[in-house]
């Protein structure tokens, strides 16, 4: 998204409605009737009570902590919990845990949003008396719309949604109008539903109800999408997130106030008649299924492309396995992970055929969610206290209110944990994959050996002459970790001179540094030693994906250009027609050696990184390097040497 969109601009809200809103803006299709069906009635009572629930924790937990605080946690113009964790990871190393755990939840959310907003869509046929008798809730008919959609959905993501993005904002901008309309119409027959925005009620209704706190796992449903404000922050621009939820929360909440005033005027309210279609008129239901439809879709396209976005955050810190990542288009930001991709596709799909209807994903719904804001919370303390300074009684005070706020809800939620007990293997096994892939990487760095480079100049200068040695490549490149231009890799001395010597006439060390920044891309060149060793150090933002070969040459062309630079071959047979000359990458990747000896929580770490690491991206493709230009190199990782052995020499037997 280009920067004069975050601006706050009347085309800047618009495009916000597009992109943040869809999934809290669908809320209201199933919210209050979920609440109503797990408080088993409609009275006044019931209904005040709810209502009160709803308008308080869009209060507190959406305007007050995403729309005011959490937004201020901007990482150059990015938003996300990887951007958050960026900002506050130098403050405790433990920070990752938290990091991990509500990226994962946040991703495992990716296979249950999408079916159950376009699954309560599409239920809103059953109140067409021409469709009554073949949409109904749970039959094949709306299994197979649904999937149909779904499959859809997934199968355009490989095209980019450049096209389709551009009327994302006017569909949710016409949804938002209808929800608030709907809304107005039912409270002006009875304005007295106002009084249900007193917080008295919804204490009350969890106080005196026998199922009161339980159902803050349904009043949660309404906030659901509250993680996306942040999420979604690059796109759009803290103020036109904030201006914009204005307008929404408006709108939602009026169509709450009026679906519970149309409850109220019922003589004999029925739960298990859905209240937001109830106040559509006959007919109109057909073209409000069609915008909700839209407005489900629009709000699922949005949790996919953040899932997209957090996976490729998650790569650039070292989180995830490298995997391969798509630009589908030139929007900046906008790409597409073809197995992030297809995983959640059939996941969704799975999930639609598991629990068939909304109302029985609603009672599994909720719980990675308030695990996610709960994550997000512990890293907000740091951001408050350690990078913005606040007084500690103020953030003291403020974590108090979201901890219990967020803690009531976990715990009304985890009750759902067996209904989820289906997919809750998708979302450890993605919490798993994050904290092995962690864990293995720092166990990794541990045995990092670096040596002064300096003094292995002059044997690389003996080697470069010496012709008795095969030339391995004119201009040989290796990837360095060393952080100093005075350091490099022991593992790197050694492939140069001890596997098979590495002649070259050039030795080009290249640093990649991860910048805190998302969409840094700079680089600087330091020639050691004078047309025979060079360091390239590239400083790319956590956004950028490391394509090594691309940015090389683009650099080597630059010092070709300002002469700096000869990259005419060096070849006597060669040289005279001008030829460019061969440039040859090295790739080391380990193995695990069999010379170790773990223990129990080290030994399960590495043998899951390396057996993850097999279907993952070799380091070659990651940095986007030309495999007739790489040489792969294996070498042993040996961590714990074993060093029981007890050999004894013995005479040979006659």
């Amino acid at each position: 998204m280009t920067s004069h969109l975050r601006k706050l601009s009347a085309g800047g809200v618009l495009i916000t409605l597009g992109i943040i809103f869809g999934d809290i803006g669908t809320s209201p299709l199933y919210a209050l009737q979920t609440i109503l069906k797990e408080g088993g009635e409609a009275s006044q009572f019931m209904v005040l009570g709810a209502v009160s629930c709803i308008f308080w924790t869009l209060t507190l937990q959406t305007t007050f902590k995403y729309i005011f605080i959490t937004l201020q946690a901007d990482n150059r113009g990015e938003g996300g919990i990887f951007s958050l964790y960026a900002l506050v990871r130098r403050y405790g190393k433990w920070l990752a845990i938290p990091a991990i755990i509500g990226a994962g939840t946040l991703l495992a959310d990716g296979i249950i949003t999408p079916p159950i907003s376009v699954t309560s869509a599409i239920e809103g046929l059953a109140l067409v008396p021409a469709l009554s008798h073949i949409f109904i809730p749970g039959t094949e008919i709306i299994l197979v719309v649904v999937i149909f959609i779904l499959l859809l959905l997934f199968f355009f993501q490989q095209f980019g949604t450049n096209v389709i993005g551009a009327a994302f904002g006017p569909v949710m901008l016409i949804w938002f109008v209808m929800l608030g309309g709907l809304g107005i119409v039912q409270v002006f027959h009875d304005p007295t539903i106002f009084k249900a925005l007193n917080p008295i009620y919804g204490f009350d209704l969890l106080v005196k109800h026998p199922n009161g706190f339980w159902l803050l796992g349904a009043v949660f449903l309404c906030t659901t999408g509250a993680e996306a404000l942040y999420s979604d922050l690059g796109h759009c621009g803290r103020k036109n997130i904030q201006v914009s939820w204005i307008f929404v929360k408006t709108a939602l909440m009026l169509n709450y106030l009026g679906q519970a005033a149309w409850v109220l005027a019922q003589p004999k309210a029925d739960v298990n008649v859905n209240p937001f279609f109830a106040i559509v008129p006959h007919g109109f239901v057909i073209p409000a299924v069609a915008i909700a439809t839209l407005a489900t879709i629009i709000a699922s396209q949005a949790l996919i492309s953040g899932s997209f976005t957090l996976i490729s955050e998650a790569v650039s810190m070292n989180f995830w396995p490298r995997i391969t990542i798509k630009y589908p288009s030139n929007i900046r930001g906008q790409i597409y992970i073809p197995s992030i991709n297809w995983i959640l596709c059939f996941g969704c799909i799975a999930v639609s055929l598991y629990f068939r209807t909304a109302e029985a994903m609603t009672a599994a719904y909720g719980f990675s969610i308030t695990i996610a804001m709960l994550s997000t919370t512990i890293l907000m303390f740091y951001f408050m206290r350690y990078v913005k300074h606040w007084p500690l009684w103020i953030v003291v005070i403020i974590l108090c209110i979201f901890l219990t706020v967020e803690f009531s809800f976990f715990v009304a939620n985890s009750v759902k944990i067996i209904k989820r007990l289906f997919f809750l293997v998708f979302e450890v096994g993605l919490i798993f994959t994050m904290y092995i892939w962690f864990r293995a990487r720092k166990i990794n760095n541990r045995f990092l050996t670096f040596v002064d480079l300096k003094e292995h100049i002059p044997m690389l200068h003996d080697l470069s002459a010496d012709t008795t040695v095969s030339k391995f490549a004119t201009h040989l490149i290796y990837l360095t970790k060393a952080n100093s231009s005075k350091q490099i890799e022991q593992k790197i001395i050694y492939s140069i001179f001890s596997r098979k010597p590495k002649r070259a006439d050039v030795y080009w060390f290249i640093h990649i540094e991860r910048t805190d920044e998302p969409f840094t891309m700079e680089y600087s060149v330091e020639e050691l030693e004078d047309d025979k060793v060079i360091r390239v150090e590239f400083r790319l933002g956590f956004r950028i994906q490391p394509r090594i070969n691309v940015l090389f040459r683009k650099a080597v062309q630059e010092m070709v250009a300002n002469e700096n630079l000869n990259i005419i071959s060096r070849y006597p047979s060669l040289k005279r027609y001008n030829l460019a000359a061969d440039f040859q990458f090295v790739i080391m990747e380990k193995f695990l050696s069999f010379e170790n000896e773990f223990n129990a929580a080290e030994g399960f770490i590495l043998n899951s990184y390396f057996a993850i690491r097999k279907l993952a991206q070799s380091d070659a493709k990651a940095f986007g390097l030309d495999t007739s230009e790489t040489k792969i190199e294996k070498i042993p990782l040996v961590v714990s040497p074993a060093n029981y052995f007890n050999l004894k020499k013995v005479s040979p037997h006659r």
